[in-house]
């Protein structure tokens, strides 16, 4: 996370070296005018925000060039409807009326720090801080300044919407830039460089951990292009959260309200759906690995194109095929006769075993120095053994890809089989408390805790209570053994069950809480 107290220091230097290029210091002097001129009506906007009027003046330079017919959030009119983020957003009565609305929308209203770093930086997050990340300094703020662009400095400048250009020079003055003529020519414009006495944190700060949180939860969904994890609403952040709105249906503003924050946490803790996987995709892929390693590159006899529907049983030709080709000493394999799908004794399970099997053998054959395959114990899911399978085959083949030196160990491939199994199953991961004694632990006792600790709490307890006989017969007896055998059994195995009792309590808490709880059975 990009944090202020990290570019403090970075701007209060930028400050101190900041100089207008000669060229420029006609430009940046008239602007200055320009803004200062416009002091009474910015001046309305610091009564009721507390926001300083010459911060006002810059952004509404920035954005509209001092257009009072704006919106100081995106430059739009203030007669209609925005359309750019923030959307929805007016329309307004007055330049004041919507300026008030934006800064109360940069959770600007109340903030009392503005020296010279807070203020540049705040006005930089209006911006965008995505110039950091390019190691160019900002144009929206040292445009017109030796601090940007050559010879001095590096040039660049966000062309589109994600597209950065590293030849292009921004020709607006940057704010800082303005801001330096405007102090040398209005003196009632000082920066408090003074600091606090009192801690205090500012509103733009206090919402920093909640945009983290939303940034982060947008990129687990998919945002494209990937979210900054900084902690501040810019552009980028804006325009994702805008696409998640209209995806769930919501008020499309680009703004992190509350009815938003709450769809976007609910979105990130539902398990991910699994993929509609095709198999002629699959089956198209296998054909292409053949001719890679077929000698000569032509496609192997007997198979022929996927049709517009392709079973396992013909994958499963495939795999024969491409097993022929990679053995030593292999020839161009026979066709093979394949039974119409869906025919097989055996049904589709026995074709899904025959296909896994035949993907070990081909990834053991095309391991360097292979083994013999490795024989696996049955998954609960064998299309995922087969997914997992298939994923280490085309890897290995795939064309254009480079050989690995060191090939992957086994554990690795169980690794990808793992997650494709987490995946593909339709299963949530565990969480904290199922996953306690980890993942294999958890699953075996997942919906079971509860019961076995009950069970066994009633059976310590009988147990505890049963005297030895030498003339019991029966369960009696057997009981009595048992608990002559084992002196204190009460005293280690009754916690141990209501300790299973309370971990699985505390388990179904948390699959509540995570809204992966087995839905209730219907009754009749």
């Amino acid at each position: 996370m990009v944090s202020y107290e990290s570019l403090k220091s970075e701007y209060e230097r930028n400050w101190a070296n900041l100089q207008i290029r000669p060229a420029r210091l006609g430009e940046a002097n008239a602007t200055a005018r320009k803004a200062i001129n416009g002091k009474a009506t910015y001046q309305q906007v610091e009564r009721l925000t507390g926001v300083p009027w010459y911060f006002v003046a810059l952004c509404h330079y920035r954005e509209s060039n001092f257009d009072l017919d704006t919106y100081l959030g995106n430059g739009e009119s203030l007669h209609r409807v925005t359309c750019l983020v923030p959307k929805g957003r007016g329309p307004f009565a007055s330049f004041v009326d919507g300026a008030v609305d934006a800064l109360r929308i940069q959770h600007f209203v109340g903030t009392q720090d503005w020296c010279i770093a807070r203020t540049l930086h705040r006005l930089e997050c209006f911006n965008g801080l995505g110039y950091h990340a390019k190691g160019v300094n900002s144009p929206y703020l040292y445009g017109g300044s030796t601090l940007y662009g050559p010879t001095e400095a590096k040039a660049g400048k966000f062309v589109a919407d994600h597209v950065f250009d590293p030849s292009h020079v921004d020709s607006q003055l940057g704010t800082a830039v303005i801001l330096h003529a405007m102090m040398s020519q209005d003196s009632s414009i000082t920066l408090d460089d003074s600091p606090s006495i009192a801690p205090h944190v500012e509103p733009d700060e206090d919402v920093a951990s909640s945009v983290l949180l939303m940034q982060q939860t947008l990129n687990k969904l998919g945002a494209n292009p990937p979210l900054d994890q900084d902690g501040i609403s810019g552009p980028k952040t804006r325009a994702a959260v805008s696409q998640f709105q209209q995806q769930h249906s919501l008020e499309d503003t680009g703004l992190l309200d509350g009815t938003t924050i709450a769809a976007i946490t609910r979105a990130g803790m539902q398990p991910v759906q699994p993929s509609n996987f095709d198999l002629s995709q699959i089956l198209k892929r296998l054909d292409d690995i053949s001719q890679v390693v077929q000698p000569g590159g032509a496609t192997p006899a007997g198979v022929t194109s996927a049709g517009p529907s392709v079973g396992l049983s013909q994958i499963l030709s495939r795999l024969e095929n491409l097993a022929q080709l990679v053995q030593p000493g292999g020839t161009t394999p026979t066709p093979i006769a394949t039974p119409p799908i869906g025919t097989m004794p055996a049904g589709q399970s026995t074709q899904l075993s025959q296909v896994l099997n035949q993907l070990q053998s081909l990834t053991q054959a095309l391991q360097p120095a292979a083994t013999a395959p490795v024989s696996t114990m049955p998954a609960a899911n064998p299309t995922v053994n087969v997914l997992g399978q298939l994923l280490s085959l085309i890897t290995k083949t795939a064309p254009g890809t480079p050989v690995a030196t060191n090939p992957a160990p086994a554990d690795q491939l169980k690794q990808v089989v793992d997650l494709l199994s987490t995946l593909l199953s339709n299963k949530p991961v565990l969480g904290q408390v199922n996953g306690a004694l980890g993942q294999t632990i958890g699953t075996m006792l997942n919906g079971k805790k509860t019961a076995l600790g009950i069970g066994g709490s009633l059976i310590t307890a009988l147990l505890s209570a049963v005297t030895a006989s030498p003339n019991a017969g029966g369960l009696a007896g057997l009981f009595g053994t048992i608990a002559s055998a084992i002196p204190g059994l009460g005293q280690f195995a009754l916690p141990i069950s209501l300790a299973l009792t309370a971990w699985g309590v505390l388990g179904k808490m948390e699959k509540w809480a995570q809204g992966t709880a087995p839905p209730p059975k219907p009754t009749t």
